[in-house]
């Protein structure tokens, strides 16, 4: 077994509520614009919270011939768009898939709303026959990987990787593991999110969504004292993540390097955070990636605007950093909480940041709490040379993510 090879990033995509482009979602970060809107539509369905992102709905037609739109529900459709970007950044073609084994780890961890649409039809009609061809491969959770090892001809290892709101996260360490040990050269990581209310209505049931419906823009504030519960968003980012020698060989642009993966569980309750479980997933990131805690010049927190998994992150980045002064900001400030998607479009925020020299500002923190004003947490945007950051995600079931990655 080869172990320890260097894996680097060649390619970036994404599909965000802060734009679909990465010069798009570059400008946001900086200029601190807010993704948020009031959807009037769940409010009619009774919804508690009808804030939630906003962004398009692909449009495929001139780009997918019907025979493959037919397969893809929403979060697929999202996924196709990132990574068609992605691969294009990384100088990936049909004719190098063809050639190559390239494979494929997504995050995803439900299709509600093709699910809810299937069964609604079968009631209605009383005829499973209505549901049509695409429906159970719209519905199943590895309806992404599906469709996007079948769109673009990948042909190494195709899983779709279902660890809530750790999922995007986990699926980069994963194939950088795969990499690591010389089981792929390259592989497509991930994750998407549906952007519906079918996707989020049990959420707004348990109260888990902020209800500052005056102020959409302000809603998400994670780490803020008056903080009231987090706001639903979605899309699609994809990274290509390649051996360092394949990306040589290939003349790629490098565009930074994955050093550290760290994973843990809670063991404990199914929706309330630890503090142990997050430090731990911190902590071996950190030993994995071979850095002194000095070096890392930013944190992308997790922290979705909750009080308790905002305190208890707060909390467990104090344990492992102590009074280093890194600044720590989420993005989920911006972009509402990207769930499946988030652990990955946040490493491309996080790149975008350092590629850039600046921290966009952790918007609408007024009032540290007593755990967060441990914390650096620059409300604005800053100007900042990093080359080296972290990136947090945690989710249900007590399932956490760190990922550290170095400027190329």
């Amino acid at each position: 077994m080869t172990a320890d090879r260097r894996v680097v990033i060649t390619g970036m995509g994404i599909w965000s509520c802060l734009g679909t482009t990465l010069d798009a979602v570059r400008d946001s970060l900086y200029t601190g614009k807010s993704g948020i809107v009031l959807d009037p539509v769940r409010k009619q369905l009774g919804f508690r919270s009808g804030l939630t992102a906003a962004l398009p709905i692909p449009e495929l037609k001139a780009e997918l011939p019907r025979s493959q739109r037919v397969y893809m529900p929403e979060p697929a459709q999202y996924a196709y768009c990132a990574t068609r970007d992605a691969l294009a950044q990384a100088g990936i073609d049909r004719d190098f898939i063809d050639r190559h084994e390239v494979g494929l780890l997504y995050g995803n961890d439900s299709t509600a709303d093709a699910v809810y649409k299937s069964v609604a039809k079968i009631v209605e009609k009383k005829d499973t026959m209505l549901c049509g061809s695409g429906a159970i491969f719209q519905s199943m959770n590895s309806t992404v990987t599906m469709n996007l090892g079948v769109i673009f001809h990948l042909r190494g290892i195709n899983l779709t990787v279902s660890g809530a709101c750790a999922s995007g996260s986990h699926a980069i360490g994963l194939g950088a593991l795969l990499i690591q040990n010389g089981l792929q050269d390259i592989v497509v990581c991930g994750g998407a999110q549906e952007v519906n209310p079918a996707a989020t209505g049990s959420f707004d049931g348990i109260s888990a969504f902020s209800v500052r419906e005056d102020a959409p823009e302000r809603a998400s504030r994670p780490f803020d004292r008056d903080r009231d519960g987090l706001v639903p968003g979605g899309g699609a980012a994809t990274l290509v993540l390649e051996s360092y020698e394949s990306a040589r060989r290939r003349g790629a642009t490098i565009l930074a390097e994955v050093l550290g993966y760290g994973f843990s569980s809670n063991g404990e309750h199914i929706s309330s955070p630890n503090v142990d479980g997050p430090a731990r997933s911190l902590e071996m990131a950190i030993r994995r990636s071979g850095v002194d805690i000095r070096e890392i010049g930013y944190i992308n927190a997790h922290a979705t605007s909750t009080l308790v998994g905002d305190a208890n992150e707060a909390k467990a980045i104090y344990r492992v950093f102590g009074d280093q002064r890194t600044e720590v900001t989420s993005t989920k400030s911006q972009t509402g909480h990207e769930m499946w998607m988030a652990g990955a479009s946040e490493v491309i925020y996080s790149i975008l940041m350092m590629k850039n020299g600046f921290i966009g500002g952790n918007i609408n923190f007024e009032h540290p709490d007593e755990d967060s004003a441990k914390l650096l947490i620059p409300s604005q945007t800053i100007e900042k040379h990093f080359d080296t950051f972290l990136s947090n995600s945690f989710g249900f079931g007590g399932t956490n993510s760190t990922l550290v990655i170095r400027n190329a």
